[in-house]
């Protein structure tokens, strides 16, 4: 079994590169930020910084474009991949990154327009972020409890149990009394 898929949560470190192939399909590319953080054994914080290339198609480059900028916080769900080409002085170039399959977006920046910030990619229209949140309802079912004392011990009411001593008195040929 392979398995290649990557999720990655960072902020853009540039905006957004939109073009179009010749095919007339979208594609955006962005640079994704990363930040990793541990203590080393003098307990000494350590911090690393990864930078990753990020490719979308189609819908997610449209809304990458329109709703994300330089510094914007995302998450990508995604795959990695490499391709190569020949430059023009005939070496081979080869370029890893990840090609994005979903996308979720960050919390708005303070500074970005409010009627264009779209939270998620599941839906094409903006939300309307000045209706107060209400709570979903939820149906609660009630479940009828059973004293179960009332019924007493069954293992207590049982009038006849075998010993060892029983069964090795019963006769051959003679059913077992359960």
């Amino acid at each position: 079994m392979n398995l290649n898929k990557v999720f990655l949560i960072g902020r853009l470190t540039r905006d957004p590169e939109i073009r179009t192939t010749t095919s007339g399909q979208t594609v955006a590319q962005i640079g994704l930020a990363t930040n990793r953080v541990w203590y080393n054994d003098q307990r000494q914080k350590q911090e690393v910084t990864d930078f990753h290339n990020v490719v979308a198609w189609a819908r997610l480059a449209e809304v990458m474009s329109q709703y994300t900028r330089k510094g914007s916080l995302i998450m990508v769900e995604g795959r990695i991949q490499t391709r190569s080409w020949q430059a023009t002085d005939g070496t081979t170039k080869y370029r890893t990154e990840i090609v994005a399959e979903n996308i979720q977006l960050g919390p708005k920046s303070s500074n970005a327009p409010s009627s264009t910030y779209m939270p998620n990619t599941s839906s094409s229209a903006p939300v309307n972020n000045s209706a107060p949140y209400r709570a979903p309802e939820v149906q609660t079912e009630k479940i009828e409890t059973i004293n179960l004392d009332e019924f007493g011990n069954p293992i207590e009411e049982t009038s006849s149990v075998n010993t060892p001593a029983d069964v090795a008195n019963d006769l051959p040929g003679e059913p077992m009394p359960f």
